[in-house]
């Protein structure tokens, strides 16, 4: 639960959607990366995950677990 409280939580580093939560990414934003290869290390799992959370639209799951 705490890997999933923690993705819920994250946000963007950089880029255009600095700041924003991943699970508030548009879809084309993790197409992109797909195709182009997400950022390696923790960053690019996170969005690799929310990509399946997505593809499955699973992400509001994430909604409740945000922290305040």
């Amino acid at each position: 639960m705490d890997d999933l409280t923690e993705l819920a939580n994250a946000r963007m580093p950089f880029g255009k959607y600095k700041g924003r939560y991943l699970a508030e990414l548009p879809d084309a934003y993790f197409v992109w990366f797909s195709r182009k290869g997400f950022p390696p290390g923790k960053l690019g799992q996170q969005l690799g995950a929310m990509q399946e959370l997505k593809l499955n639209g699973l992400e509001k799951l994430l909604v409740p677990l945000r922290r305040p």
